[in-house]
């Protein structure tokens, strides 16, 4: 039984995860005394500075100190910087049930068979009639347009006042699939919504954003000049594009052979609720790329933003079991550049064009891609319709916040309204008020391989130090019972600059030497620790002002025995 009293007294907190000051890992929180409802657990993929790093996912600390309150997690759409996260999310806390739309619980599913995870969590289907009781917590929901069917925005009704979340949206008036429904928000609006949380990653492009249907023509002017083969890759959960390329091949007779893991198991999942249409005679298999004549096939994959294992990557390295690159074959890259992406998308290209091929990516006149991500003029629009008291933009690098953020007082907010947080910042919401409060631990965590757990953002940076500047490895023997250096320091360097690199060991040794000779010397009680401490930092201070590089420096203590 709920404590209405203390439900009424607890200040009800609004929080980030992940997804503030950066594009990706959304995970937003509302919490007070009695309940804690999850909105979203997505990653971000890695950028160039990230060595080793398959997915950047939220720090779940917070969720794991607070888990008897969690009631469940509610899923807003299927893309992976929403849903990405669940499965390390369930291998470290029990979540008693994620509350999602139907395609984008047909992807969980497939995510966790995949990864082999088992959980007691049940998975839940909601649409738009729905109402959840999480706890202390009223959840409805509004259907929003995107670049993925089945996307929905939230109305929670809390003790203290109410909260709109607008998941991942555009107001797109001519969508591919059902209508952004403005009515029902708009009546949210009549009831009163003390806070808003907005989508802000298109908020530095003025205007509109284009509709779904305007690629429509891009993509068959392709087809229809294409003479060879068409491989054609975009983002595997961009269903509503991955319904355009298929109609447009089945219009042009061309068979399509679907490549790579994700691409196969999103096409599958959208088939099987209806989302995707194409009758089996139309698909082929990849054993048939030998016998099908070149200008009847549409091969569907991977690889928009030059993963190094998806599958345009291994066509572009010459390393694909089924695709080798023939003159006329025409790439097409439909979609848009993540941040962060763009060198290692160039170098694919690069690579497919020196194979022979013909590349094609979005641009001014090829219009290969509209965002799923509102404008500015549509997020005005939002703001009149909603009619928040508060706002806070979510979802965007730090700029897109602020953008964001100015654009509600634009529309009517006062400027003490409207608030630019960061992960872990906490926003208070009581008697329809809301103000700033404490914070929570939010960090990045790296997943490594298998490593469920991940790594923290201090084994990163020392990747990056390896990488960038070298490492420098110090060898010191000791005897421990008279307390002084066996033999002189030896420094050995990989990675670090060649020129004078004996001269600058030899000079190092000598330093280190008498340093830590005098430490030894001090006659105070000296630790392990301290001597690698002092050598740390004189070999720092040495190196650097010697070659204006911090190599990593790593020493090591061995203890001499006479025997």
């Amino acid at each position: 039984m709920v404590d209405f009293k203390n439900a009424l007294s607890s200040p009800v907190e609004i929080y980030a995860l992940g997804g503030l000051g950066e594009v990706g890992k959304n995970l937003y929180c509302i919490e007070n005394d009695n309940s804690l409802l999850i909105i979203d657990c997505g990653v971000m993929f890695p950028e160039d500075d990230m060595p080793g790093v398959d997915y950047v996912i939220p720090d779940f600390t917070h969720l794991r100190e607070n888990q008897n309150k969690i009631k469940g997690l509610v899923i807003t759409h299927g893309h992976e910087d929403h849903i990405g996260g669940i499965p390390f999310l369930l291998q470290q806390i029990n979540i008693p049930a994620i509350y999602t739309p139907k395609i984008a619980g047909a992807l969980i599913r497939h995510k966790l068979e995949d990864d082999k995870i088992h959980t007691a969590t049940k998975i839940i289907e909601y649409d738009e009639d729905s109402i959840l009781t999480l706890g202390d917590f009223k959840v409805e929901f509004y259907h929003v347009t995107h670049s993925i069917p089945d996307s929905f925005g939230l109305f929670v009704t809390t003790p203290q006042g109410t909260i709109v979340e607008s998941g991942d949206f555009k107001i797109d008036l001519t969508p591919v699939d059902a209508d952004f429904n403005l009515p029902k928000l708009s009546r949210y609006g009549d009831k009163g919504i003390d806070l808003l949380l907005a989508d802000s990653t298109n908020a530095e492009k003025e205007g509109y954003t284009s509709s779904e249907r305007s690629v429509v023509k891009g993509i068959t002017d392709v087809f229809g000049e294409a003479s060879g083969r068409l491989i054609i890759s975009t983002f595997s959960s961009n269903i509503s594009r991955v319904q355009q390329i298929i109609e447009t091949s089945m219009k042009f007779k061309r068979k399509i052979i679907i490549f790579g893991r994700s691409m196969e198991s999103n096409v599958q999942a959208a088939r099987e609720f209806g989302y995707i249409k194409v009758p089996d005679e139309y698909l082929a298999a990849p054993e048939d790329l030998k016998r099908l004549p070149p200008d009847q096939v549409c091969i569907l994959c991977t690889g928009t933003q030059g993963e190094p294992m998806a599958v345009l990557a291994r066509i572009a390295r010459g390393e694909h079991r089924f695709i080798h690159v023939l003159p006329g074959d025409t790439i097409v890259f439909s979609s848009s550049v993540i941040p962060g992406n763009t060198s290692s998308i160039n170098s694919v290209i690069n690579q497919l064009t020196r194979l022979g091929a013909s590349v094609i990516t979005n641009s001014v006149l090829t219009n290969l891609h509209a965002s799923g991500h509102a404008s500015r003029q549509e997020m005005r629009l939002l703001q009149k319709i909603a009619r928040p008291h508060y706002f806070m933009p979510i979802h965007g690098e730090y700029r897109m916040l602020k953008l964001h953020a100015d654009i509600g007082v634009e529309c009517g907010l006062p400027k003490d309204h409207t608030f630019v947080c960061e992960n872990g910042d906490v926003l208070n919401l009581v008697n329809h008020q809301v103000s700033r409060g404490g914070s929570v631990q939010a960090d990045s965590i790296y997943i490594d391989g298998r490593n469920a757990v991940g790594v923290s953002t201090s084994v990163i940076k020392d990747r990056g130090t390896l990488i960038n500047e070298g490492m420098v490895g110090v060898f010191l023997i000791i005897d421990p019972k008279k307390n002084h250096l066996v033999s002189a320091p030896v420094v050995e360097s990989k990675g670090f600059i060649s020129s004078n690199k004996r001269g600058l060991q030899k000079k190092a040794s000598e330093i280190i030497g008498i340093e830590v000779e005098r430490l030894m010397a001090s006659g105070k009680k000296i630790t392990y620790s301290d001597i690698k401490n002092t050598v740390r930092t004189i070999t720092n201070h040495f190196l650097y002002r010697e070659s204006h590089r911090s190599p990593m420096v790593i020493p090591v203590i061995l203890n001499y025995n006479e025997k």
